[in-house]
C-alpha cells in the first residue's frame, strides 16, 4: 500500500468523507494486529480519547469496533487532551493509545493518531505497518476471542491530577484569562486550575460539537487578548483543539509565541538544574531572535524539520529535555513523552510567579526578527520537484545574504504550502514573501 494515509500527525481528513467510519474501523483493527505482532500482547488494550467535534463519537464507535473485531479491548476515555491519552498508556492503563482529533484544523475535519505502550507517538515504520495491514484484514476471531469495548472512567481526572502534581509553588499571584478553544481542554483545565489555586477567567469552554477552534483558541489569539485587556488580567493562555499545544498573550494582549515560551522555560529549567546538556531543540520555523537569545545565555540549539515528531526524535537522540515549535508545541521530556499544552501552561505560570516579573518582561528576552508567514492553498505533493519555486528561494537567500532567512515547506496535514521569511525589516520580509508566494501560486496553486 505504501505510506499514503499518515501525515506528520496521524491520519487527517474531512470526517465521513475522507476519514470514514470504515477507515476508522480498519485502523482500529490494524493497530491491534500490529501491537500484537510487535509486543506479543494477546489482547491489546487501546485507550481511545477524542476532542469535542460532532464526528468524534461516530469515529470513536467505529475505531472501538475495529479494536474489538481484532480481539483487543477498546477503553473509551471520552473527551480528553492528546497528552492525557499518552499519559494513561504510559502509566500502564493501556497498551496502545488512540486519539480522535484534528487539532487546530476546522470543525469538519477529524483525525486519528496512535501512541505506543511507552507513551510515544508511533514511529514511521509502525504507521507503515498499520497501513500495510489495512490491505490484509481477514481471519477475524470468533467466539470467546472476540474483543470488548468498555468505558474508562476517571480518565480526565487522572490526567488533570498528574498535571497539577508537576507544579511546585503557589500560582495564585496572577489573574489569568484561559481560552479553551471549545476543545478537549474543556474536560480538564478548570479542575487543574482549581487544584493550583489559579485566579482564572475561563472562556470558550462550552463546546457544542461544531464550535471547536471557531474564533477562539490558540489559532485566534485576539479572543483571549480581548478578554485580558477588558478584565485587567496579567496574562492569557489559549489552547488548540486537542490541547497538545498552547500560546499566550501578555497583559497588553501582545502575543507570546512558542519561541518566547521556550526561552522562558529554558531559563526556568536551567535554574533548577534540569536543562540537560544546555540544549534546546527547535524547528526551522523558530525565529532568529530565539537562536540569539539562547546563544547569549550559553545554551545550544538544534534545528529539525517542522513537526513535533521530529523535535522529539532529536531530543531523544541527543539527550535534550526541552524542545518545541513556534506554534506552541512544547515538550518537556523529563515530565512527558509528547507535547502537552496544559503542562506547558502551568510551567509557564510557575516561571512567571517565581521570577517576580511580568510575562511581557520575560518574553522580551527574545528580540524577534520581522517575520511574515503566508499559507498558500496548493498541491503540496509537487513542491519538492518544483524548480521554479526553489529558484525563487535561492534568489531570496542571495538577497538576504545571511541577515535573515526563508523557509518554504509543505504542510503535513493540509493542502497548503507555507512560505516564511525573516528579514532585517518588515518591509523586506513582506516583499520577499509576496514574490515567492506568487511563484508558488502560479506553479502549484489550487482553486
Amino acid at each position: 500500500m505504501g505510506r499514503s494515509l499518515f501525515g506528520t500527525d496521524g491520519v487527517r481528513g474531512v470526517a465521513n468523507l475522507d476519514l470514514t467510519p470504515e477507515l476508522a474501523l480498519g485502523l482500529g483493527e490494524a493497530a491491534v494486529r500490529v501491537a500484537r505482532a510487535r509486543h506479543g500482547i494477546a489482547a491489546p488494550r487501546v485507550v481511545i480519547g477524542r476532542d469535542t467535534r460532532r464526528s468524534g463519537t461516530l469515529l470513536e464507535s467505529a475505531l472501538a469496533a475495529g479494536v474489538a473485531a481484532a480481539g483487543g479491548t477498546a477503553l473509551r476515555a471520552g473527551v480528553l487532551p492528546t497528552p492525557g491519552v499518552a499519559l494513561l498508556v504510559r502509566q500502564g492503563l493501556g497498551d496502545v493509545g488512540a486519539v480522535i482529533s484534528a487539532s487546530h484544523n476546522p470543525f469538519p475535519d477529524n483525525g486519528i493518531k496512535f501512541f505506543g505502550p511507552d507513551g510515544f507517538k508511533l514511529t514511521d515504520a509502525e504507521e507503515e505497518e498499520i497501513e500495510a495491514h489495512l490491505d490484509a484484514l481477514d481471519g477475524r476471531p470468533t467466539g470467546g476471542d472476540v474483543g470488548t469495548v468498555a468505558e474508562l472512567g476517571g480518565a480526565a481526572r487522572a490526567y488533570g491530577d498528574w498535571v497539577a502534581d508537576q507544579v511546585d509553588g503557589d500560582l495564585s499571584s496572577h489573574r489569568v484569562a484561559i481560552d479553551l478553544g471549545n476543545g478537549a481542554a474543556c474536560a480538564v483545565a478548570a479542575g487543574v486550575l482549581d487544584l493550583l489555586g489559579v485566579d482564572a477567567t475561563i472562556v470558550a469552554d462550552a463546546p457544542d460539537g461544531s464550535n471547536i477552534n471557531v474564533a477562539c483558541g490558540s489559532t485566534h489569539l485576539d479572543h483571549v487578548a480581548g478578554v485580558v485587556r477588558a478584565g485587567g488580567h496579567d496574562l492569557g493562555i489559549a489552547f488548540d483543539g486537542d490541547a497538545d499545544r498552547m500560546l499566550a498573550v501578555d497583559h497588553t494582549g501582545a502575543v507570546v509565541d512558542g519561541d518566547a515560551i521556550l526561552a522562558i522555560l529554558a531559563d526556568e529549567l536551567r535554574a533548577s538544574g534540569r536543562l540537560a546538556n544546555d540544549l534546546v531543540v527547535v524547528t526551522t520555523m523558530a525565529n532568529l531572535g530565539l537562536h540569539r537569545a539562547l546563544a547569549a545565555r550559553g545554551m545550544r540549539v538544534e534545528v529539525t524539520d517542522v513537526g513535533d515528531r521530529y523535535v522529539l526524535a532529536a531530543m531523544r537522540r541527543d539527550g535534550a529535555v526541552l524542545g518545541g515549535e513556534q506554534s506552541g508545541h512544547v515538550i518537556v521530556l523529563d515530565r512527558h513523552t509528547t507535547g502537552d499544552g496544559l503542562l506547558a501552561a502551568v510551567l509557564l505560570l510557575q516561571a512567571v510567579a517565581r521570577s517576580g516579573r511580568t510575562l511581557a518582561e520575560l518574553a522580551a528576552a527574545v528580540v524577534r526578527y520581522p517575520q511574515r508567514l503566508v499559507s498558500v492553498r496548493a498541491d503540496r505533493s509537487g513542491l519538492a520537484a518544483c524548480a521554479a519555486v526553489w529558484d525563487a528561494v535561492r534568489a531570496a537567500e542571495d538577497e538576504l545574504a545571511g541577515d535573515g532567512r526563508i523557509n518554504v515547506r509543505a504542510s503535513g496535514t493540509e493542502p497548503l504550502v507555507r512560505v516564511m521569511v525573516e528579514a532585517p525589516t518588515q518591509a523586506l520580509a513582506d516583499e520577499i514573501v509576496e514574490r515567492v508566494v506568487a511563484v508558488v501560486r502560479g506553479e502549484l496553486g489550487l482553486a
